[in-house]
């Protein structure tokens, strides 16, 4: 199965910077829950699955590139709003994967839960709209008498 690597890490790194923001550097040693949310959940996997962490009783040690994706995994969980850090990570992503095709291989087999970043948009009072970045004159339709 032949994977286009950039596009995989494109897809997955909002995933795994999403379980970043959520545990911070305990990201790869926290145990999944029941109640964790499903995109947090997916992203952790992934990062599991890329630093090799997936499978630690297996007697296999981590690669150089999944030592380092791990250390930017930590970097980034100290500072989790720093988008050139965020940048390096989606960069290791594609490099590891493109260096272990088995890894990117099974990665992109794994069904996606519903992608990270919706936008959500509340009003209150009578007939108040909201149309996320609308900031001008919304005409509802009403006439005055």
């Amino acid at each position: 199965m032949s994977v286009d690597v950039v596009q995989l890490a494109q897809d997955v790194a909002p995933y795994a910077t999403t379980a970043i923001t959520a545990y911070g550097a305990a990201v790869l040693a926290r145990v999944e829950s029941d109640a964790a949310d499903a995109t947090v959940s997916f992203g952790q996997r992934i990062l599991r699955r890329l630093t090799g962490r997936d499978t630690p009783d297996d007697g296999e040690t981590a690669t150089a590139e999944q030592e380092a994706l791990a250390g930017t995994v930590a970097e980034l969980a100290e500072s989790p709003d720093d988008a050139d850090l965020a940048a390096a990570l989606r960069v290791q992503i594609r490099r590891l994967l493109a260096a272990h095709p088995d890894i990117a291989a099974d990665i992109a087999g794994w069904a996606r839960p519903e992608a990270p970043g919706s936008v959500t948009i509340s009003t209150s009072g009578e007939r108040s709209p909201a149309v996320h970045t609308n900031y001008g004159t919304i005409h509802t339709g009403d006439t005055t008498a």
